[in-house]
């Protein structure tokens, strides 16, 4: 069903400073703006009178051509670049790019955004976004921020008034429901030369479950496994996490079979700055999907709302066509194949609490209105040092109403090497949307059944 195809007219949501601060619902008066001059998910409706255009229902038509199942086709193939920020003309732009963007531009002669049209083609299914309304006046922070009452799905936030309210927007965005993909990760070396993890990712949310019962469960958001299936050295261990809600009252349950040992243990180090699954020290476990994970260490504040050049509808980076060399290249991903857009996002500042420990001293998150993703997060060290640079390039998965990322990269300034996740050029059958599972499936006597070498 499409949603709204009028330009609704409406003034620019003023973002203030919220830091520090915790709120709950929102007034009766204020959710009337869901689906008026807001989206029911939140975002502006209207555009800024320039290059963002009004939201008028998202892409949720594929393209002629599509067939179900099969490679996802770009529908914006024929568009050419509006014009390319690069180190020539870095300045000019600087006030829409994050500084981790521009620190990057300033240090490889070849990492150029092109940008291109702005394309608002963020799309939802209806019961989403219905409930993205009854959220509004109904959800609530709890446990300082660390937890969600009165919580079942979709955007528990849409109007946010603080910074940790638009960061849980981010953790519990809508990602179809039900899925299983098929992935690659790369961690090439400064010179370039890669080997690809391969992973198998299942994420149920709780409510899609085939045997959902409301009062099973209540604590957890989803259920997560990621089986390794290449290289043969890592092939066979597997990771089961069941994502809590309140991860401080109940810290998130992770389990990991060892395809080695044949043994299943707990995993309390997938969490925080943890180690990612074979990153080879490139990421943290909650540099996974931009960010996820509990929000307690950080102090969150809402800087405001801004225009940035982010990664948008890049679908050229899911071409079968192209192999994984073709992408990966020495110091970032082939530049020439991504698609930069503007957009309005949240610009939202962590800043780690007192007594509290992180490799990452400070975060800057830039969050896309309009799908609630990290679109952009600058990272910094304990010397306050701009450190690694992460950026989600987004396609709308349009056969399934499902805003999501093509690959999330995540570069290291100091090194000079990087992570590449979710790259799906060389596989089959990447994405099912709408898998069938049950809560049996997502218990540690199940990963152990499962297990092989």
């Amino acid at each position: 069903m499409k949603l709204n195809k009028k330009l609704l007219a409406t003034g620019v949501l003023a973002a203030s400073v919220f830091a520090g601060q915790a709120y709950g619902a929102v007034s009766a008066d204020e959710a009337a703006k869901l689906g008026d001059s807001l989206t029911r998910m939140g975002a502006e409706m209207a555009g800024n009178g320039g290059d963002i255009p009004a939201w008028t229902g998202g892409l949720d038509t594929p393209p002629d051509g599509y067939k179900s199942g099969g490679a996802y086709i770009d529908p914006f193939s024929g568009e050419e670049p509006k014009f390319v920020i690069d180190q020539s003309n870095v300045d000019q732009y600087a006030d829409n790019l994050s500084p981790g963007q521009i620190a990057m531009i300033k240090r490889y002669d070849d990492y150029v955004m092109p940008v291109f049209e702005t394309h608002r083609t963020a799309a939802y299914p209806e019961p989403i976004q219905q409930q993205s309304v009854e959220n509004a006046t109904k959800v609530e922070l709890i446990k300082d921020g660390n937890g969600l009452g009165n919580y079942v799905e979709s955007v528990p936030f849409p109007i946010p008034k603080s910074g940790v309210e638009v960061i849980w927007n981010h953790i519990t965005r809508y990602r179809g429901g039900s899925v299983v993909r098929t992935i690659g990760q790369v961690t090439p070396t400064e010179g370039g030369a890669f080997s690809v993890v391969k992973f198998q990712d299942e994420f149920t949310w709780r409510t899609a479950l085939s045997d959902y019962e409301p009062g099973e469960d209540p604590n957890v958001l989803f259920y997560f496994k990621q089986a390794i299936t290449a290289p043969a050295r890592l092939a066979g261990n597997v990771l089961l996490v069941h994502e809590t809600i309140d991860q401080v009252a109940e810290p998130r349950r992770a389990w990991i079979y060892n395809a080695g040992q044949r043994r299943v243990r707990r995993a309390p180090q997938v969490s925080y700055d943890g180690p990612g699954t074979a990153s080879d020290g490139m990421r943290t476990s909650d540099n996974y999907d931009m960010y996820n994970g509990a929000p307690d260490r950080y102090n969150w504040e809402l800087v405001g709302k801004k225009e940035v050049y982010i990664p948008y509808n890049s679908y050229r980076l899911m071409n079968p066509d192209l192999n994984y060399d073709q992408i990966v290249k020495p110091g970032h991903i082939n530049q020439q194949l991504t698609r930069y857009e503007l957009h309005r996002v949240w610009h939202v500042r962590a800043t780690l609490k007192d007594g509290e420990r992180h490799v990452y001293a400070k975060r800057d998150f830039y969050i896309d209105e309009d799908t609630w993703q990290a679109s952009v997060i600058d990272h910094y060290d304990g010397r306050g040092e701009l450190w690694r640079v992460a950026e989600a390039h987004a396609v709308q998965f349009y056969d399934h109403d499902v805003p999501w990322y093509a690959i999330e990269v995540l570069y290291d300034l100091l090194s000079g090497r990087y992570l590449a996740l979710g790259l799906t050029n060389e596989e089959e059958n990447a994405y099912e949307f709408g898998a069938d599972r049950r809560f049996r499936e997502y218990t540690p006597a199940a990963l152990r059944r499962s297990g092989t070498r």
